[in-house]
């Protein structure tokens, strides 16, 4: 987008960085400050992190065979998402605060296709979990169904639209033929684009809180049905600690990305009195932050998940498995038929089959 031309009529293709950044009023420091420090050394403290956690997550589907079903390739899929994401912010972090007005056009747009791209992977990665765990816990099962090509194809379908809406800005939706439009807080995006953004990942919010909430009520249903016809206790553990989960789910999904999809779509609407600036980066941050704690949602509950992060920080030794009395392991689909099939005999008809755990859910 930097050319040597003229700017055409209306457009400013040949202004700088710095140009955009003041007239839309978010003035670029030509020295550090305090704040800047801070921002920066956290926004890195928490990337490095985010790399590390979902990099031994990858690691651990691939060295343990039980880890290779439908929901941990999507699982491996977001560690990989959450992953791009860390070196996403990492790159942010090295081109922000008086870098940024070093930047060219095209480094800009760059630097925020990144962000834009891993943050719609990491949503879509949580949405086709969300789905994937809707079926199985409707269908009493114990992994989803679904062939390893299926999953392939979710999988790609998932970063092509990412990347798409990663590149969006830069094919034509931004404001540099249409100044009054400019975003404060991402000069040269379109204010319509953030708009547009910003309720897109909402809606996907409020899909995912409608899943889980079938899920959960659902399954209380289900626990409350089989309380009184089980003596097995490891039924209603698994149940309680998937209600869990799922609050867990909910409650960090909220934490970490509201704040910021809000102050986006403030900025998009044109919001002066809201003061965007000052919690932007504050809300990147925390954005973030949900690279590195779905890891710990989704993986560190799982018991074979913990074991195997030992073995490989322990450079490949092996720990003793102790396996509690609430968890369900099996290594193959027959194995699960198999306890499903001695369930629904022990268990009345009127009130279906007890649900099975996924793998070790502590």
């Amino acid at each position: 987008m930097d050319t040597l031309t003229d700017d055409t009529e209306g457009c400013y293709f040949n202004r700088s960085v710095k140009f955009f950044y003041e007239s839309s009023g978010k003035n670029i420091s030509d020295h550090w400050r305090k704040r800047d420090y801070t921002i920066v050394s956290l926004g890195m403290a928490v990337c490095f992190v985010v790399i590390f956690s979902n990099i031994l997550v990858i690691a651990a589907i691939i060295k343990n065979r039980r880890f290779h079903f439908p929901i941990y390739y999507l699982l491996g899929n977001l560690a990989l998402a959450d992953l791009f994401s860390g070196v996403s912010y990492l790159n942010l972090m090295f081109h922000t605060g008086p870098w940024t007005i070093k930047l060219s056009k095209h480094q800009w747009f760059v630097r925020q296709a990144l962000i834009d791209t891993s943050l719609t992977a990491s949503v879509l990665n949580l949405l086709a979990v969300a789905v994937e765990r809707h079926q199985t816990i409707f269908n009493m099962q114990l992994h989803s169904e679904m062939s390893t090509r299926r999953i392939f194809v979710v999988i790609v379908f998932i970063w092509l639209v990412a990347f798409i809406m990663g590149l969006v800005p830069t094919m034509g939706w931004h404001c540099l033929c249409d100044l009054e439009n400019c975003s404060t807080m991402a000069p040269m995006y379109s204010r319509k684009y953030l708009v547009f953004w910003a309720l897109l990942n909402l809606l996907t919010f409020s899909i995912m809180v409608a899943i889980y909430t079938h899920i959960f009520v659902y399954v209380r249903r289900k626990s409350k049905q089989m309380a009184p016809h089980t003596s097995q206790m490891r039924h209603r553990e698994t149940v309680m600690s998937l209600m869990k989960t799922v609050s867990l789910i909910l409650g960090c999904f909220v934490l970490c990305w509201t704040p910021g999809l809000v102050v986006l779509l403030l900025d998009g609407l044109g919001c002066d009195k809201c003061q965007v600036l000052r919690i932007e980066k504050y809300c990147l941050v925390l954005a973030e932050c949900n690279s590195f704690v779905n890891p710990i949602i989704y993986s560190l509950r799982d018991k074979d998940m913990r074991t195997t992060f030992l073995e490989i920080l322990c450079c490949g030794s092996r720990q003793n498995r102790n396996h509690s009395n609430s968890a369900v392991h099996f290594n193959t689909m027959d194995q699960e038929n198999s306890q499903k099939s001695q369930s629904a005999e022990l268990m009345p008809r009127s009130n279906g089959t007890p649900l099975a755990s996924d793998s070790t859910v502590s």
